[in-house]
Formats: C-alpha cells, sequence, structure tokens
C-alpha cells in the first residue's frame, strides 16, 4: 500500500490518481487528518508521500523532499507533483498531469477561442507535460469533434440515452450497472412498463424540442427478446417525433445475445448505428474474462448485421487484457481487418474498483495486464489500414498504461452521440436504472439527475425518478 499524507483536505481526487498512474501497482491511499479519523492504523504507517500545505507554498517529503513556492491554483499544485513524482520514479506519462476524463476539452475549448494548433500543443506540453504525439492525437480529434458537431442546434435539441440494464453474463472487467437476464426474465416487462413512463414524461416536458441522437445501452439491450424489443421501439415512435433523428444506436455487444430476429427488429425501427464487440478475438481470454460466446460466434454475428442491412457497425476491442501481449493484439487486429467493420473503438483497460477484476489483479498481479504504446499503435494502425480515422477519446482511472480510449471510424460513420457524451456540448437526457441525465446550459453550466441503479428500486420508485427529471429540465 502506497500512503500519501496531507495535513488538510485538498486535492485528494487528482493526488490519488497521478500517484496511481505512476504507481500502478500499488493501492494508494490519501489521508487528512480528517479522514484519517477511520482509517488511524493507516495512518500510522510510514506514508510513501507526505504532502503539508503551508501559507508559503507546499512542501513534498519533508526536510528529504522538497519545498516549492507558493501555489495558487490546482492546475500549479498538479504540475509541482507531477514533476515531482516524475524525477522520484524516473518516469513520464503519456498524458502528463491530466487525471480528467475529456482530455481533448482543452484543445476543443482553445479552438474555440480562437488559438493556433501550436499554441495548444505548446499549452499540452509546457503547461501539463503532455506527449507530443498524444498532444497532436488530441488536436486532430478536436478539430474532427468540432466539425461533426457543427449542425447541431445544441439549445433547441438534446440526446437521448435508453439503459437496458441487463446482460448474458457479467465481465470480468465490468463496473457499469448490469444484471444477469437469466434471473430478470420474468420482470423484464414490469421495466419497460417503468421505462415507457420515463419516455413519455420526457416526451411532453421537451415536446418543443428535437431529438438529435438516440443511443440505447447497457447492460446489453438485445438481450431483450424481439417482441420486447418491438415494444420499446414502439413507445418510441409513439411519444417522439423521431424524424429528425441524426444517429440512432443501439449497442448489440455480446454476440450470444445476436438474432436474426432481433437485428431485423432494429433495421425495421430505423436503427442507423450498431455495436458488435468481441473486446478480443481469442477464445481463451474470451473464456478468462467471462464471455460466454466464442470469435466464431462474433464473427457470426457480424455477418447477420450486415445481411441485416446494417453499413455502420462498430467493434470494441480492450487492450491490456489479462495476459495478453503485443502478439495478440495484433492477431485481434487482423481478424478484424478481415471483417472490415466502419468503425473501432479502442479500450485500455481500466481496472474498476466496483469490477472482479480488481479481486484477479490482487491475486495474479498487475504486471499480467500489458498495454504498451507499441499495442497501442499496433490498434492505430489497424484503424488506419482500414481508412479509419480517430474521431472522439476519452480516458478513465487506473488504465492500463496509462492511455486512453480512442474511437476511430471511417467518413460518415462518425458516431455523433459518443462525441456529445464527451464534450458535454448538448444536453442528454437518461431513463433507465442506473442512468445520469445531464441538463447544459447556454453558458456552459451543467447539471445532473441520476436514476437509481438497482432495478428493483427503479421500478418501484420511477414516479421519484420522473420528479427529479422534472425538476432538472423544467
Amino acid at each position: 500500500m502506497y500512503i500519501v499524507k496531507i495535513n488538510k483536505a485538498k486535492y485528494e481526487y487528482d493526488i490519488h490518481s497521478l500517484v496511481k498512474a505512476f504507481y500502478p501497482e500499488e493501492d494508494v491511499k490519501v489521508l487528512s487528518p480528517e479522514s484519517a479519523v477511520k482509517d488511524r492504523k493507516i495512518w500510522e504507517i510510514s506514508p510513501g508521500l507526505d504532502i503539508f500545505f503551508e501559507e508559503n507554498g507546499i512542501t513534498i517529503n519533508g526536510k528529504a523532499g522538497k519545498k516549492y513556492a507558493q501555489i495558487s491554483e490546482k492546475d500549479e499544485f498538479k504540475a509541482v507533483l507531477y514533476q515531482y513524482l516524475s524525477d522520484l520514479t524516473e518516469k513520464k506519462l503519456p498524458w502528463g498531469n491530466l487525471t480528467g476524463i475529456r482530455p481533448t476539452k482543452i484543445a476543443m475549448t482553445m479552438l474555440e477561442e480562437g488559438k493556433s494548433e501550436e499554441e495548444i500543443a505548446n499549452h499540452l506540453r509546457e503547461k501539463h507535460f503532455v506527449s507530443g504525439e498524444k498532444a497532436l492525437l488530441g488536436i486532430d480529434i478536436a478539430k474532427r469533434e468540432r466539425d461533426i458537431l457543427a449542425p447541431l442546434d445544441y439549445e433547441n435539441g438534446y440526446s437521448l440515452y435508453i439503459g437496458i440494464p441487463f446482460c448474458p453474463t457479467t465481465c470480468l472487467y465490468c463496473s457499469f450497472t448490469s444484471f444477469p437476464i437469466v434471473s430478470w426474465k420474468k420482470r423484464v416487462g414490469d421495466y419497460l412498463t417503468a421505462l415507457e413512463k420515463e419516455i413519455d414524461f420526457t416526451a411532453e416536458i421537451y415536446r418543443d424540442k428535437k431529438i438529435d441522437t438516440i443511443y440505447i445501452g447497457g447492460g446489453t439491450p438485445t438481450t431483450l427478446e424481439p417482441e420486447e424489443l418491438e415494444r420499446l421501439f414502439d413507445r418510441l415512435e409513439e411519444a417522439f417525433d423521431l424524424t429528425g433523428v441524426k444517429e440512432f444506436t443501439v449497442e448489440a455487444g455480446r454476440a450470444d445475445s445476436i438474432s436474426a430476429e432481433k437485428l431485423a427488429v432494429l433495421k425495421k425501427h430505423g436503427v442507423t448505428r450498431i455495436s458488435v464487440n468481441p473486446q478480443t478475438m481469442h477464445d481463451k481470454t474470451l473464456k478468462l474474462i467471462g464471455r460466454q460466446h466464442t470469435v466464431k460466434q462474433v464473427k457470426e454475428a457480424f455477418f447477420l448485421a450486415r445481411q441485416a442491412g446494417f453499413t455502420n457497425i462498430n467493434m470494441d476491442i480492450i487492450l491490456g487484457l489479462p495476459g495478453e501481449t503485443k502478439e495478440d493484439v495484433a492477431a485481434t487486429i487482423e481478424a478484424i481487418k478481415e471483417l472490415s467493420p466502419d468503425s473501432l473503438t479502442v479500450h485500455s483497460l481500466a481496472v474498476k474498483r466496483a469490477s472482479h477484476l480488481r479481486e484477479w489483479v490482487e491475486e495474479h498481479g498487475i504486471s499480467m495486464l500489458l498495454n504498451t504504446e507499441e499495442t497501442m499503435r499496433v490498434a492505430a494502425d489497424g484503424a488506419k489500414a482500414l481508412s479509419m480515422k480517430p474521431y472522439y477519446l476519452y480516458r478513465q482511472k487506473n488504465m492500463a498504461g496509462n492511455f486512453e480510449n480512442v474511437g476511430y471510424a471511417r467518413e460518415g460513420c462518425y458516431g455523433i452521440y459518443n462525441i456529445l457524451i464527451m464534450e458535454e456540448k448538448q444536453t442528454i437526457v437518461a431513463l433507465g436504472a442506473g442512468t445520469i441525465s445531464k441538463r447544459v446550459y447556454p453558458d456552459g453550466r451543467i447539471e445532473r439527475s441520476d436514476n437509481v441503479k438497482d432495478v428493483s428500486q427503479y421500478i418501484g420508485r420511477i414516479g421519484e425518478m420522473i420528479e427529479r427529471k422534472r425538476v432538472l429540465l423544467s
């Protein structure tokens, strides 16, 4: 365990994120005198780091460490801490001291302010210690995002997210709200009834606004039976005017949940974009991470989607899965190139506190999760070979290699919703258990309203969920 002691509660999230990035194999604890009340025994352990905030500056690791001049803002503190940890470990991080999940927002904001690409790159390198390669990637994506979002009317439009929190099984790495469909089969109807109430409310309160994009995610939406999908789509079409929708995505996701009948329902109701997500094209790894389908089934599901008429199919892969090497990633990319999807989302594995992967790492060690600049480049080169360009990017805590998630797509196949959820330019109304609605005001202010995660609670308290939305959206 790596202990960081601070003399006052300040910047705890950023301290934890930076220290964890430099010491991924350690369980990092950031303790102030207040928080140490619950962790007195841990407080008494010798710290890995000691940060003392003073009126005229900060001191890191006392006399044996380094004293810095007055720090007036968080960015200055993060720069100091990053430099100290970088010197201490003799390591540099690809994204420097950026701890948020949306690094392209900096580039996007500066572009909107009229800054040149050179100015933005210098800012990212000099103020945040971002590598030259990542700075250029962030700028390239921000420019593309700006052009893709240009036609949207943020003030009079919104996007709709619908969460289906059921899955065939729970994957090793997953921390999303999901419940095994086998245990909830008899209550899917009750869930849809609650969801329909949220749909009707949203259609009424936003009757004067237009929907730009719809995204049905999860969980795995295609765990629903064809008739249940029909029911959901019928209600959407009854409640909303969908004639102006620019993108309608359904995350088919798991190959073992896809059938020709379900794909026919999606196509019939105007879905324009779907995901068939293998995560890896190695049966051994699929079994390890808790997926009950094979690589063969992934290919079969993909071909079914093509036969159903879908011309915008996304595939997700994860780099850094347990035991996978650069050669394994290269083999996965070659298999995907043969299928030739229209977009490819490349995730860097993140060890989430709520996932079973965290327990796996404690047993087998973090060194089994291999993600490097080389594997990231293999994936990027594969996307380029498929005529795809990077169009959105985000990061998560505790990512293998401290890298990023990047969405690549062919021209005309960019996922608009994916950009909107990252750049927070437009209101997103989210329906279903475990979802979070975000209202974006013209001045950039953002307010949120969340739904309870537990399915039974969501069904039983749907009136309360609707009232929360009323307060947010009125």
